[in-house]
């Protein structure tokens, strides 16, 4: 079993860090949007990050072989490409529908789906905490779409086809999440996410136009390189700080994703405001994207926070004197 190191400190700034590089992530990619497709996004930043991890695993001849994969772990490989190549697609073309915010606060649905699913598929306990914690979540999101509840379930606009785009990219990412969480009894993390980022990058070609490269400005050039560089940086930031720290509690740093996404849209908005367009909130809507935010780190939490308070009464009766005559 994994034990971190111990090393707390760093394992939160590399946590924060890949929160920072996550919650700017939709910001950049929204300007992109604006003249390169879904599909032709997706395959740079699948591409260029497979072509990294490739080299870099070729340089220190850790190349995985699919030949050494059973039948049974082809096909998780096979679910795994389809589901993280889908999620990608569907999260932009939602995001294309939604506010970088709105859809950085829905995606916290996806870990929800996950451990749902770890429940049916591995069996996994299923706690009080949690429970409240998801409770907290869902009253989150009521709250936090309280200005736009006629408009979500009174007709199916932009927003609310956005919406349903995004929960449909969430259970992607939780299907391929349960398949990858098969795949790494057998192979690491990295040669995991090479095998998927290239066959996605195959997959999503003949639907990619490459060429629409050369319609972009300068600085949306320089976006999407940023964005490539995003999905290298932050998935490296998180996977050490695991290393170092909990994995409740680099998963609690990283649920405040969605309000460093607000605070830097309010930034930009402000020093770019052509380009990027405030979020309208209202205080109830605030509160409850504070309160999905509370209530996925609960959910990550609650495990480890229950163990701990075990392990202190378990403590506490060993140091309990035994009663006299014993």
């Amino acid at each position: 079993m994994h034990v971190a190191s111990g090393r707390w400190l760093y394992g939160f700034a590399l946590a924060l860090t890949t929160a920072v590089l996550w919650g700017v992530l939709p910001i950049m990619l929204k300007e992109v949007l604006r003249d390169m497709d879904a599909y032709t996004v997706t395959w740079y930043r699948l591409t260029s990050a497979g072509m990294v991890l490739l080299l870099w695993l070729g340089a220190r001849g850790r190349l995985p072989s699919l030949r050494g994969l059973s039948a049974g772990y082809r096909t998780l490989m096979v679910l795994a490409v389809l589901g993280l190549g889908s999620n990608y697609v569907l999260y932009l073309m939602a995001l294309d529908r939604l506010t970088p915010g709105t859809m950085q606060l829905i995606i916290q649905i996806a870990p929800v789906m996950l451990m749902l699913g770890s429940l049916l598929v591995f069996r996994e306990r299923f706690g009080i905490g949690q429970l409240l914690g998801l409770m907290i979540l869902l009253s989150g999101f009521g709250l936090f779409f309280n200005q736009r509840l006629d408009e979500l379930f009174g007709s199916l606009g932009q927003y609310t086809i956005g919406i349903l785009i995004a929960l449909a990219a969430a259970l992607c990412w939780a299907l391929y999440g349960l398949a990858q969480k098969q795949l790494l009894s057998v192979w690491s993390s990295v040669s995991v996410m090479m095998v998927i980022y290239l066959a996605c990058s195959v997959l999503i070609l003949p639907l990619a136009q490459p060429l629409q490269l050369f319609q972009l400005s300068s600085v949306q050039v320089l976006l999407l390189a940023g964005c490539c560089l995003n999905t290298l940086v932050a998935y490296g930031a998180f996977a050490e700080a695991l290393v170092h720290w909990e994995a409740s509690r680099v998963s609690a740093t990283v649920a405040v994703t969605p309000l460093m996404t607000f605070v830097m849209v309010a930034l930009a908005a402000s020093v770019w405001p052509e380009h990027v367009q405030p979020e309208q909130l209202d205080m109830l809507a605030l509160v409850g994207a504070c309160m999905v935010v509370g209530g996925s780190a609960l959910i990550a939490l609650a495990p480890s926070l229950l163990q701990n308070i075990r392990n202190r009464r378990l403590r506490r009766l060993s140091m309990t004197p035994p009663p006299a005559g014993s």
